[in-house]
């Protein structure tokens, strides 16, 4: 690559779009101009040659009147004699006649000027060559077209070959006029494709001057309520489709996030004035050298655990949330067995469960997830049974895992109609549910976990009172040959 290149498409790369468009536009035009011009000019030259060389064809010599004019005595020697009259061989007016015998000499009869003799002219005199159509240089110096063919007589008793001519000039002048006016047009159809490339360039622009003022606007302001107006189904209109798309999603994830640190910051403030009352209770009593009853102080430390205990599960809720969520199927995820999760899940439930009865069934199914999300979203769903399971006539909580549907049933009081399009969103809770302990994020986590694995999510009233979460995955029975439990997969 040659240095000037480099400073080429800098200078072309730094002209406005709109000008680029334009001169794009103009060179098209100029070029298909040009390229129609020339081929114009070919074409015309062809034609004027044609119609010459079809006069010289049809152009018939007498042979008597040629040889009466050889004759008189004109051509006595090789040197050029003076132009003989035309009339001298009627019908060949403004033509130039020449003869040629089978020697090379030659005898002009008729014309202003001699032609050179050509090895053409030679061949036709000796009949080697029926006729010859070429072109030649006359004593005058101008160019010639030339027709050759025998002709018959007494001539001396040799062969010769009559040559009919008429010059060039009856071509190249209309040739150039033509040109001139090829050239004029060629100019005027430049200038006007410049002037249409620019209105071009404006109009088909003008959709993305729209586009650039409105991402100006954002980027100034931080408006995202900002809307493109969109007409027809070309690929201007697509382009504003899709900004208005990401300048939506932008505004819902600037929703979602205020929502989320509102939400958070509700949430972490009761546990904090909780901590910060019990800790000053600690302090004053220490400063004061006034001992809290050791009931009263076991009661406090109990309470700043509990709390603290509810900080660090609401900050690994909001950390969890916060982690950018991975399509369905992609990501780290691993082959791993679905009951076997769900066995350790129940296992921790149970831990907390305080007595209360948890069933599972469960028939092996194995599925390709990220093992830690999937447990945790498991043991959420058991943690949720048990907290609202325990106020029913019967209790206890029933697993069941088949066809590679995890149900968990409780038999609580279950869960209002209108309430249940809101059980997985950040922080909701039910109004019979604030005075317990809890997040709100529990839900949230779950069908974020199970999104990631291409699964579905959802809770439902359950027959004969009571609520029961079903959550369906994409899996099998059996684990794919070759594929061990647990191994990694970046599928």
């Amino acid at each position: 690559m040659s240095r000037s290149e480099p400073r080429v498409k800098r200078w072309y790369a730094g002209l406005p779009l709109r000008t680029r468009l334009a001169m794009l536009t103009a060179l098209a035009v100029v070029l298909g101009v040009a390229v129609s011009t020339v081929a114009v000019w070919i074409l015309a030259r062809g034609q004027f040659r044609e119609s010459v060389d079809d006069l010289l064809l049809s152009t018939r010599a007498d042979p008597v009147q040629i040889d009466r004019v050889l004759s008189a005595g004109v051509c006595a020697s090789e040197s050029d004699q003076p132009a003989q009259e035309n009339g001298e061989v009627p019908g060949l007016i403004d033509y130039t006649i020449q003869i040629v015998d089978d020697e090379g000499r030659r005898c002009l009869i008729a014309g202003g000027a001699s032609l050179e003799v050509t090895e053409a002219d030679i061949a036709v005199a000796q009949g080697r060559s029926p006729q010859e159509l070429h072109n030649a240089t006359g004593s005058d110096g101008a160019e010639y077209r030339v027709m050759t063919r025998p002709v018959e007589g007494p001539f001396g008793g040799g062969r010769a070959a009559v040559s009919v001519a008429r010059p060039l000039s009856e071509v190249n002048g209309p040739l150039r006029s033509l040109t001139v006016v090829l050239v004029l047009v060629g100019v005027a159809g430049g200038v006007g494709a410049a002037g249409v490339g620019v209105a071009l360039a404006r109009a088909g622009l003008r959709p993305v001057d729209r586009l650039t003022h409105a991402a100006e606007h954002i980027a100034r302001t931080e408006d995202l309520s900002v809307r493109i107006p969109v007409t027809g189904d070309d690929e201007i209109a697509r382009l504003s489709r899709s900004f208005n798309s990401m300048t939506a999603a932008l505004a819902s994830s600037r929703e979602l996030q205020q929502q989320l640190i509102a939400d958070a910051g509700h949430e972490l403030r009761t546990p904090l004035t909780s901590l910060r009352t019990n800790i000053e209770l600690l302090i004053r009593s220490e400063e004061t050298g006034r001992a809290l009853p050791e009931a009263d102080r076991r009661e406090l430390l109990a309470s700043v655990t509990a709390q603290l205990s509810e900080l660090a599960a609401l900050i690994g809720d909001l950390q969890e949330l916060s982690r950018p969520e991975a399509a369905a199927g992609s990501g780290k995820l691993e082959l791993v067995g679905l009951h076997d999760i769900v066995s350790r899940a129940v296992a921790r439930a149970r831990l907390r469960a305080r007595g209360m009865p948890i069933e599972a069934e469960l028939d092996p199914w194995f599925v390709r997830a990220e093992p830690t999300s999937l447990e945790r979203a498991v043991v959420n769903l058991l943690d949720n049974a048990v907290k609202f399971g325990g106020a029913g006539d019967g209790g206890g909580v029933e697993v069941a895992l088949r066809n590679g549907v995890l149900r968990v049933r409780d038999h609580g009081p279950g869960i209002p109609a209108d309430e249940l399009p809101h059980v997985f969103e950040r922080f909701w809770r039910s109004p019979g549910a604030r005075s317990l302990p809890g997040s709100g994020l529990g839900l949230s986590i779950v069908a974020r976990a199970v999104r990631e694995c291409g699964g579905d999510v959802s809770l439902r009233p359950a027959d004969g009172g009571g609520t029961e979460a079903v959550t369906s995955l994409p899996g099998a029975p059996v684990p794919p040959p070759g594929a061990g439990n647990g191994a990694a997969d970046g599928a």
